[in-house]
């Protein structure tokens, strides 16, 4: 019995050894294999694992997100109206826009006001289609749905955002009828655009879809009431845009869809007005002063190949034009932590052809011009930002004398941020003359085409209450 524990002593015992020693043996091989793995990558370097823990950080982030101060200013209509673009990628570049989400925005405007005229029917005032399918007698008033947006910002990767952005706004639709009629309570898509950029790595961008035309400033100082400056030659348009952005220095390029396009662009294809031709383009340059500073001067200059001011008479929208018709814009934006000044002028080529009226021959064909001044100051009124601001602007697309010579715009305005994303507006407006673009020097009265739809002895003045509430 002695004998078979001692056996079974030593068997153990050399089992034991045996173990140490492949254990030993294991750790070797482990070692030699952990050196030579790295020396041909197979182990993942330190850069990796950073990357690796990015995207692991990335997806910890929801997929879909808002931010209510970001989504007011990509949808904001008073300021960066055909500057979004850049906005988007100087969001990017600061972070506040994250790459690989869905950004929504969202906003509603709703106004209230009075308006009075001292001509029956004939209300000049621009923010909404002045037409008296909407607006009879002398004195009107209304409580309305100005507008209403929806957007979405997509990041894809460091150098792709897709935008676009719904439009509800009965009271500017082209449609026809009174604001409750189904053909003006239609909802658009305003802009949708790819967008390729990233300011980190390259001052160069590029931009194709439906977008704003990149001609002027066209922004205002304003709460709510958009610059004659913008009714005259804010262009929309399909296209391509090519940019560069550094150092406050930005110049973009335009290739506009020819053919009658949704705003102040148009150059006749072929003979026609169909869009089917890239034969119109927007050129702009300016340079910003101070731009990372408190302070800065922004100066910039303009020029489009074709606008709207073509038509022969009678004028109509969207007509066909037979030679396009030109213009150029300078503008200047005085910038600092409480004061915007802001001056634009903008102006045709060309007489547009269509304000000669061959029945009223002492008016002669009249260049088309527009121009604004405007001053911003803002301080805190209760606790809350609140800015004050006076804007003119006018148009003019006559001879002195003319029904068409000119209409004026006078806005005083104030604004209260109740959050940074809702601002509750109030202004006063006075508009002198009456010039819608149709049929501007006559043709709409059967039989007397010598009977101008203009009054340049109609004005306006309004009182304007609203909310403009984004997210």
């Amino acid at each position: 019995m002695a004998s078979n524990a001692q056996a079974q002593d030593v068997n153990l015992s050399q089992v034991l050894e045996r173990l140490e020693r492949l254990e030993k043996e294991n750790q070797e091989l482990r070692e030699k294999y952990d050196a030579l793995a790295a020396k041909v990558g197979m182990k993942a370097p330190t850069a990796q694992i950073a990357k690796s823990t990015t995207r692991a950080t990335e997806r910890s982030q929801p997929l879909v997100q808002y931010d209510p101060e970001l989504g007011y200013d990509f949808l904001d209509p008073t300021t960066n109206i055909n500057r979004k673009q850049v906005l988007l990628l100087d969001k990017r570049q600061s972070g506040a826009l994250s790459k690989n989400v869905v950004n929504l925005q969202g906003a509603v405007t709703a106004i209230a006001n009075y308006q009075s005229s001292n001509e029956p029917n004939l209300f000049g005032y621009l923010m909404r289609h002045p037409t008296a399918n909407n607006q009879v007698g002398t004195t009107v008033s209304e409580a309305t749905i100005h507008s209403a947006q929806l957007g979405f910002t997509a990041t894809m990767g460091d150098w792709v955002t897709a935008s676009a952005e719904l439009l509800f706004d009965p009271e500017q639709s082209f449609g026809t009828g009174t604001n409750t009629a189904l053909t003006r309570n239609q909802t658009q898509v305003r802009r949708a655009y790819v967008l390729f950029g990233n300011l980190d790595e390259s001052p160069l961008y590029a931009s194709i879809g439906k977008m704003a035309v990149p001609f002027g400033l066209t922004d205002t100082v304003n709460p709510f009431t958009a610059s004659t400056v913008w009714h005259a030659f804010g262009g929309l348009a399909n296209g391509a845009t090519f940019g560069y952005q550094n150092d406050g220095l930005n110049i973009s390029a335009m290739a506009i869809q020819g053919g009658s396009q949704f705003r102040s662009a148009n150059t006749p294809v072929d003979g026609t007005a169909v869009p089917s031709k890239l034969n119109n383009y927007a050129l702009n340059a300016s340079y910003e002063f101070g731009a990372d500073s408190d302070q800065s001067l922004l100066l910039g200059a303009s020029y489009q190949r074709g606008t709207a001011y073509c038509q022969g008479f009678p004028i109509t929208h969207f007509a066909l034009c037979e030679e396009p018709n030109g213009a150029y814009d300078v503008y200047a934006r005085w910038n600092s932590p409480d004061w915007t000044v802001k001056a634009e002028f903008a102006k045709t080529e060309d007489e547009w052809p269509g304000t000669f009226n061959p029945l009223i021959p002492e008016f002669a064909a009249s260049k088309v011009t527009s121009m604004d001044l405007g001053v911003q100051y803002r301080n805190q009124l209760f606790g809350k930002p609140t800015a004050y601001s006076f804007e003119f602007s006018n148009f003019e697309a006559g001879p002195a004398g003319s029904e068409w010579e000119r209409q004026n715009q006078w806005v005083l305005g104030i604004a209260t941020r109740l959050a940074p994303s809702v601002k509750l507006f109030g202004e006063l407006i006075k508009v002198e003359g009456y010039a819608p673009l149709n049929f501007l020097t006559g043709g709409h009265v059967p039989g007397r085409p010598d009977i101008p739809a203009s009054d340049a002895s109609a004005d306006s003045d309004i009182l304007m209450l609203g909310v403009n509430a984004a997210f």
